[in-house]
């Protein structure tokens, strides 16, 4: 397939800017693959569409504030760098803007507490970064960082943990597994009395996920690698599930990508941790999940191209084509969709 079979025309006016108070407050189509059906609530309704029996499976990675600000301690010039991957204790890798600014050897100042000095130039123009801190290094990250929302959104977000969700613990991500901003404390314990469990992968976003498909023949294009891990309660439940005929939903597709990335290794769920670089593309066969909640993403982005790959390429086109006619809010901090 081509990547411009992914296209659909979308107005600026439709990407949502900022996220809905509250949470739980923003519209969700409603999708039955089966029956080609395309209905829509109120997110906090979704409790009507699962059953005794669902198995819910969240990513409870966490973001890291990871656009910082650091001065160069020998010429003041200023540089944006944008933490994306730690490579062992206080190193990270980085990108860095402007990165002629960032030499080998250059030190930075981002606050009384932390600096850095680049120990390393990569081929692709990321710079590995060694940190010096007096504290710990992730509070004083906190305490300068700044999300690293995606590029189209232009608005300051006023509060960082809006970009995080309720159940978020596993500090590591460049980029919030959005499905997941929708759910609130309260949603999930009511999800729960219904009789529907939850259980937690981790899979850490890197910035790849906004990375566009730069070739036409889909199947050409590089998928970027991120680490994902599974407890052994996380695979207990999900093989139980499955052996006992509940749907295994996914929040996300970090969510979807974690357990079909070991369902295709293992052939099973299992207890693990590993890098991934799984592409889901019309044609892939599903092994682990049932159902899946998602946003409605960037067109001609491999997000759009693993949904068409679950609920069918026409039909996919079809429903996000009238999520612009029926003005949804799309990307992070738009509406979601539930596919049956």
């Amino acid at each position: 397939m081509k990547k411009s079979d992914f296209y659909y025309e979308l107005p600026e006016e439709l990407i949502a800017q900022t996220p809905l108070e509250p949470r739980d407050s923003s519209r969700l189509m409603l999708i039955n693959k089966s029956e080609k059906t395309i209905d829509e609530t109120v997110f906090r309704k979704i409790t009507d569409h699962l059953k005794a029996g669902d198995l819910l499976v969240l990513n409870d990675t966490r973001v890291l504030p990871a656009r910082i600000f650091g001065t160069r301690t020998d010429t003041g010039a200023v540089v944006e760098f944008v933490l994306l991957k730690q490579k062992e204790m206080n190193v990270w890798e980085c990108i860095a803007g402007p990165g002629k600014k960032a030499k080998t050897g250059n030190g930075f100042k981002f606050s009384d507490d932390l600096s850095a000095v680049v120990i390393d130039v990569l081929e692709d123009g990321n710079r590995i970064l060694e940190f010096s801190c007096k504290s710990d290094f992730f509070t004083a990250l906190d305490e300068v960082g700044n999300m690293p929302l995606p590029p189209y959104i232009k608005e300051k977000l006023e509060n960082k943990e809006r970009y995080q969700t309720v159940y978020s613990r596993e500090v590591g991500s460049a980029a919030a597994p959005t499905a997941g901003l929708h759910f609130t404390t309260e949603l999930l314990d009511t999800i729960k009395e219904k009789g529907v469990d939850i259980a937690y992968v981790t899979l850490h976003v890197g910035l790849g996920t906004f990375r566009p498909v730069k070739v036409e023949e889909i199947t050409d294009h590089h998928m970027h690698s991120e680490h994902y891990s599974i407890s052994h309660e996380t695979a207990e439940k999900i093989n139980r599930t499955k052996r006992n005929g509940g749907r295994v939903i996914c929040v996300g597709t970090t969510s979807c990508r974690t357990v079909e990335s070991a369902a295709s290794k293992f052939g099973e769920i299992k207890e693990c941790s590993d890098d991934t670089s799984i592409f889901i593309y019309p044609g892939y066969e599903f092994k682990c999940m049932d159902a899946l909640i998602t946003n409605f993403h960037l067109p001609e982005s491999t997000l759009i191209m693993l949904v068409s790959a679950f609920a069918g390429y026409e039909f996919t086109m079809d429903f996000y084509n009238k999520a612009v006619e029926d003005k949804y809010r799309f990307f992070s901090f738009g509406d979601a969709m539930f596919i049956m």
